[in-house]
């Protein structure tokens, strides 16, 4: 097996300052895999992507939950213990279980189209979070969801405060400010879920979100213990509106610069009932141009754009030798730009995604909500809020970008590709899109 190639020096420090651009120039002038310092290798096009996700043996997810559970080391959950937890929570997440409720997820995208101030520049992300919130946070524990929305806007802001990039990094077992007001926080949102899981389970009335198919016994694995459920729920609670999130804003973007785009959506989303409530899979179903739209933007913007992987021994990939204990990274960015995937994969081309004749082609790969084993558990509930929101949103307005030379946004790229600071306008529409009545 051959050592993979190299960048020349200097593309280290050239990573720390920009990552996209050194993912982009290996991906480029290497090809499938390539070393970016020793023990640190990197897989950037879509058939060497896919094989790390898919051998999860040879290619191990790193064990460093954002909030790891509560109890100590050595009260860690079991490895039965995650088996049923996942098993659980995926009786709530599978694209079934989110079709049966998309008229729980609909109301949530209509209110964020409806509250967006129109005709003047407003900062978009922050609204879209908190929309998307509302809908992710209702949707895991639906009627006991308001008490728990302000505890989950503070494991948010945990979040950013952990991952916000620093001069030095420092062994996890160090109480940082950062990690004590991480627990803090988790601490907090898991002393007002655990009344909740108690009064459910002495009820009997456990519900049908995502929290009660995780309080229903299973017939392998018996009753899901309190710790295990509570220690499962903030990363699952934040994971509901964080990615979805720096998705909406490429998507909003997105409708601002393809008008043509956005007035299909819009026609499109005429179809949906005057009730968002009465939406069905069946309404989410025909909004096929916007599915595609979405699916289009996180192509080219996924908002993960790179996802670590360690080798736990000395294995093969795409015929290089990756040494035992190294890091692999996985860039979907690089990979979705693929252009044996993707003919002309830096266009926008949401019709693509189409088998409408005409359409360019069967499409290649899409990794944005990763693949295999540790593929997204919420993928399904993901695009079915990302792909309302956007359909609510073109029904409603129309999108454009403030005058001037220079985007009003920054591009993040430490944890996932965000439109940092992105300012939009919104116009409202005729009544040609109107609901129908």
């Amino acid at each position: 097996m051959n050592e993979p190639p190299r960048l020349p020096e200097g593309s280290f420090a050239a990573w720390n300052r920009d990552r996209l651009a050194v993912a982009r120039r290996g991906a480029d002038e290497c090809g499938d895999v390539w070393q970016l310092e020793p023990g640190v290798y990197v897989a950037a096009t879509a058939g060497a992507c896919e094989a790390v996700l898919r051998r999860a043996q040879d290619f191990s997810k790193a064990p460093s939950p954002l909030f790891p559970p509560m109890r100590g080391p050595s009260e860690a959950p079991t490895p039965e213990e995650r088996v049923h937890a996942h098993a659980a929570r995926m009786r709530g997440l599978r694209a079934q279980a989110v079709a049966a409720r998309v008229g729980e997820i609909a109301p949530g995208a209509a209110r964020f189209a409806d509250r967006w101030p129109t005709d003047r520049d407003v900062e978009v992300l922050p609204l879209v979070r908190h929309a998307l919130a509302e809908i992710g946070v209702d949707y895991l524990f639906s009627e006991d969801a308001p008490a728990l929305l302000p505890f989950a806007a503070q494991l948010f802001l945990a979040r950013e405060v952990l991952v916000r990039p620093s001069r030095w990094e420092w062994p996890r077992w160090i109480p940082t400010p950062a990690r004590r007001f991480r627990t803090r926080q988790q601490a907090a949102f898991t002393d007002a879920l655990r009344p909740v899981v108690r009064r459910r389970r002495a009820s009997g009335r456990l519900g049908d979100d995502v929290l009660g198919q995780m309080l229903q016994p299973s017939s392998r694995y018996g009753t899901l213990p309190e710790e295990a459920v509570l220690d499962t729920l903030p990363g699952i609670t934040v994971a509901t509106f964080e990615a979805p999130t720096r998705a909406a804003g490429w998507i909003l973007l997105h409708l601002a610069r393809y008008p043509g785009a956005a007035d299909r959506v819009a026609a499109e989303a005429a179809s949906l009932p005057a009730d968002p409530a009465g939406t069905t899979g069946t309404h989410l179903d025909n909004l096929r141009y916007t599915q595609a739209l979405v699916r289009e933007v996180l192509r080219l913007h996924p908002p993960s754009w790179l996802l670590t992987r360690r080798a736990p021994r000395r294995t093969e990939l795409a015929d290089y030798a990756i040494d035992a204990g190294s890091t692999v990274l996985v860039c979907p960015y690089t990979a979705h730009r693929d252009a044996r995937e993707h003919p002309e994969p830096d266009l926008f081309r949401p019709e693509r995604w189409l088998d409408d004749p005409g359409s360019p082609g069967e499409p290649g790969a899409f990794l944005s909500f990763g693949t295999g084993p540790h593929g997204c558990e919420g993928a399904a509930l993901a695009m079915a809020m990302l792909t309302l929101l956007t359909a609510q949103t073109a029904r409603c307005h129309r999108v454009s970008e403030p005058p001037g030379p220079e985007p009003g946004y920054r591009v993040t790229t430490f944890e996932g590709l965000a439109t940092a600071g992105l300012r939009l306008r919104a116009t409202a529409r005729g009544q040609e899109w109107s609901r129908v009545r």
